[in-house]
Formats: C-alpha cells, structure tokens, sequence
C-alpha cells in the first residue's frame, strides 16, 4: 500500500514543469515587469507603480488617457473587456508608434512591452 501511494505521487509531479522551464519563466516574468518599470519611467511616472496592481492600473490609464481615473471603465462589463485593447493601442500611439506596433501590443502585449521598455522609443503624450 505504502508504494500506491509514493506511485501517485510520482504521477502527480511527473506531469509538471522541468526545473529549466520553471527557470525560464521567472526569469520571463522578471523582463516583462522590468519592461514595464521602463516604460513608465519614460512616461515620467514612478517606475515602482508598475508591481502595484491596481496602482498599475490607475498610472497606465493615465499614461495613455492623461486622467487616470478612466481605470474605473474596467469594472464596467462590456466595456471590462474591450478596455485593456484600447490601453495597448493607445499605449503604443503614446509612444509615437504605427498601427502595427499597436497591434503588436494588443495580440502580443508581454514582447512588445518588452520591445518598448528596453527601447529607445520616447514617450509622447496621450494622443486626443
């Protein structure tokens, strides 16, 4: 009985991450929200906001926006979901980027963050 139950243990760990992989991600995971502490350095805004998560939130709509109040349209349904596409796009148009960029940013938000942050792009403004 003793090794059922050392063989389900097994089967459950088998099926999880290689110590390389698990690596890899936190490793990942550390460049995304370093990208994302640069980008809001260069928006003039303090890059320690970028690991706060709702002060996130708030500093990024008004990156994008200028009135950073316009975070509270998340909690709206529909508009909850459309809403991070539209701060990736005007995000990008923010920084002076084209349309593709921007949709860049939308479908593959973590590279472009990245693409941005470690850049030399300049922070423009929000675009009205």
């Amino acid at each position: 009985m003793d090794n059922s139950l050392i063989d389900r243990v097994k089967q459950i760990f088998e099926g999880g991450m290689s110590a390389g992989q698990i690596i890899f991600s936190i490793v990942l995971v550390i460049a995304i929200i370093y990208a994302q502490v640069l980008i809001f350095r260069k928006a003039g805004e303090p890059g320690i906001a970028a690991i706060i998560p709702v002060y996130s939130t708030y500093i990024l709509t008004k990156i994008v926006f200028g009135n950073g109040w316009l975070f509270l349209l998340c909690l709206v349904p529909f508009v909850g979901w459309i809403f991070p596409l539209v701060i990736n796009y005007k995000l990008g148009k923010s920084f002076g980027k084209e349309f593709g960029f921007c949709l860049g940013l939308i479908f593959f938000s973590p590279i472009f963050m990245m693409i941005l942050g470690f850049s030399d792009a300049q922070y423009i403004g929000p675009n009205k």
